[in-house]
């Protein structure tokens, strides 16, 4: 499974809708994922990929890790994982 379609399965488990329904333009916003609902879904994709997200659910616009579209969450895991490589 490729990690797009990875996040796309987790962003969906909180969302509460099926992996067809998410696709990489969608916004966690338009999903309906809430604060804590993105919380939840940086946790699964620490515990998924083994890696650690810089993001300060305080200020997320402070935060190194783009959280804008299901896109940027994808690039920001891969640029992640090929850092601690």
């Amino acid at each position: 499974m490729s990690t797009r379609d990875k996040v796309i399965s987790i962003i969906a488990e909180q969302a509460v809708l099926e992996p067809s329904d998410v696709t990489t333009e969608s916004t966690l916003d338009e999903l309906g994922i809430d604060s804590l609902g993105l919380v939840e879904c940086i946790f699964a994709i620490e515990e998924t990929f083994d890696i650690s997200v810089p993001f300060n659910a305080n200020a997320p616009s402070e935060s190194d890790f783009d959280i804008s579209t299901v896109a940027s969450i994808v690039d920001g895991i891969e640029r992640l994982r090929a850092e601690q490589s």
